[in-house]
């Protein structure tokens, strides 16, 4: 993240904190002396080494402006680096959940799923209030892993001719994919044990037929338990800069092809927006990421109805009452009594 880093403070990071915390310079004092100046309060703000412009990789080269001297806290300085992860995740996520999870709502979401009988009254304004309320204190837990990195103690690497062995850059790939989709199957199902469901998972699962809104909606520790393999992966293997820029994105974008309920993958392997569709009604099924194995390992494997893929069927009434009555018989048996204080569209209807 040390490449997302250089690039917010290039473009945001210098001038906002030198207006935050600023080191009291005078303007007619020539750049290399910025950073003497700058430097000296180092050991009061938590880095221990003076400031000297490091590219963060050989493939981008940005030079600072004067402003990156005029602050306090340096470029290297340890509170910075974390308030600037915190910033970056919480706002570049706001940024990214809002246009993708808007761009599947317009182009790709089928507009019917709402009146099915387990779509919930105002659900979607309730799936972003949600989502904006879960993102900062997510964003605080994640700050510390990002930290860590861009202070040395992961193993991303920057070039190819970095790479462990030959053909890793491309191997790392399919192996960052196996190994988080190992550990979030286990997390996932985790959170489906009754003494953390009801506390922690269940606020997600109050969408029983989601929109793609519903994609980062969760509760805090519960979206955060779940990115613990993503944030774990570089500290234990090899990563380049710029594979684990292009993974984080694209982790954030299958969030949320995964609930936008359009069923195209019909494949036993790919856990896509079918099979997590078929989580979301009947709970004890399809705990996988990306893929159905670790699902089938474990016996937690349903593969999704062939009605969802037939346009005339998946948006009928009769399937969405047997859906409804065999999730209800599910309900029962992983919830108890359902204390939910909501009513779905369908009931509102109903009332007026």
């Amino acid at each position: 993240m040390d490449i997302v880093l250089e690039l917010w403070d290039t473009f945001i990071g210098d001038r906002l904190y030198s207006t935050l915390v600023p080191a009291s310079l005078s303007s007619s004092i020539s750049l290399p002396a910025f950073a003497n100046a700058a430097n000296s309060s180092l050991a009061l703000f938590g880095a221990s080494e003076p400031f000297f412009y490091e590219p963060a990789t050989q493939l981008l080269h940005l030079e600072p402006s004067k402003y990156a001297y005029l602050s306090a806290w340096p470029r290297n300085n340890a509170y910075r680096q974390f308030t600037s992860f915190f910033l970056i995740t919480w706002l570049f996520g706001l940024l990214v959940y809002f246009v993708v999870a808007t761009l599947s709502y317009l182009f790709v979401w089928d507009k019917e799923t709402p009146k099915h009988p387990k779509f919930l009254k105002n659900q979607i304004s309730m799936e972003i209030k949600q989502a904006m309320s879960a993102m900062p204190p997510m964003a605080l837990l994640t700050a510390p892993f990002f930290l860590l990195e861009v202070r040395g103690y992961a193993k991303l690497y920057d070039t190819v001719a970095d790479e462990p062995f030959p053909f890793y850059s491309i191997l790392q790939f399919p192996f960052f994919i196996c190994f988080t989709d190992f550990f979030i199957y286990w997390i996932h199902r985790g959170l489906h044990h009754p003494r953390v469901y009801k506390t922690l998972h269940k606020p997600h699962h109050k969408w029983i037929m989601p929109s793609p809104f519903a994609s980062h909606a969760f509760h805090p520790l519960d979206g955060w338990a779940q990115s613990i393999p993503y944030h774990v992966f570089p500290f234990l293997f090899p990563l380049q800069k710029l594979a684990y820029v292009f993974l984080f994105g694209f982790i954030n974008l299958w969030t949320v092809f995964i609930h936008d309920g359009e069923y195209v993958s019909n494949s036993p392997v790919v856990n896509g927006a079918a099979c997590h569709t078929m989580h979301h009604l009947y709970f004890n099924y399809n705990y996988g990421q990306f893929t159905t194995l670790w699902d089938r390992m474990g016996g937690s494997y349903r593969k999704p109805n062939e009605e969802l893929f037939r346009r005339e069927t998946k948006m009928g009434q009769q399937e969405w009452q047997r859906q409804s009555k065999e999730m209800e018989t599910i309900l029962k048996d992983v919830e108890g009594d359902d204390d939910r204080s909501y009513m779905t569209s369908a009931e509102a209807k109903k009332i007026l």
